[in-house]
């Protein structure tokens, strides 16, 4: 199975945020399930050589890798309050129910 990688989807929070997600994405049709990961670590290059090893595993299996940049890290806007916050928890919980409304 092979895979697609989408270097930047937009996920709008209900406030208007806009949170930078990395989707690496299973051929094929879907629906997939999916691995979300949720950090403060900037994806394009705090996590990008760990990333790079082990999203393609999970797409090759049929599975959908989304790695998104918390609110006021890496590309998404807004301002980075604390880690493990309510305002991120909330916005983890947006991008799950985001996830689960896609298509794939």
């Amino acid at each position: 199975m092979g895979l697609a990688i989408e270097e930047t989807v937009w996920i709008t929070m209900a406030d208007g945020t806009r949170l930078a997600a990395r989707i690496w994405m299973p051929s094929g049709s879907g629906p997939f399930p999916a691995v979300l990961e949720f950090l403060s670590y900037r994806r394009r290059d705090g996590t990008s050589e760990r990333d790079e090893s082990t999203y393609p595993v999970f797409a090759a299996a049929g599975i959908a890798g989304v790695r998104v940049d918390s609110r006021g890290n890496g590309d998404s806007d807004g301002v980075f309050d604390d880690e493990y916050s309510p305002q991120e928890l909330a916005d983890a919980c947006e991008t799950t129910a985001w996830i689960a409304a896609q298509l794939w």
